[in-house]
């Protein structure tokens, strides 16, 4: 069985912690619902199976993409609410 090499490979790893910071600070802005679990999951990935305090960028974008799914989806259950529906 092979193994794939190129999964964690650090350029792999350094261009999906700057999609992740990217992401993340374009969705405070705007997408916030789409670009948050995209900070989210980048940032994740590209930490590893722990949180690594060396990467940054991957560090940041995970906290921003977090920050901005929960906000997302308070938005949207207060827009909800104001409409009358349930959830």
């Amino acid at each position: 069985m092979a193994s794939n090499s190129r999964a964690h490979s650090p350029s792999n790893t350094s261009a999906l912690s700057w999609i992740s910071l990217i992401c993340g600070i374009v969705g405070f802005f705007t997408f916030g619902i789409v670009l948050g679990p995209v900070a989210l999951i980048t940032g994740w990935i590209a930490m590893g199976k722990h949180f690594n305090s060396g990467n940054v960028p991957a560090m940041i974008g995970f906290i921003l993409g977090l920050i901005i799914t929960v906000l997302a989806i308070i938005a949207l259950i207060g827009g909800a609410a104001v409409y009358g529906m349930s959830i």
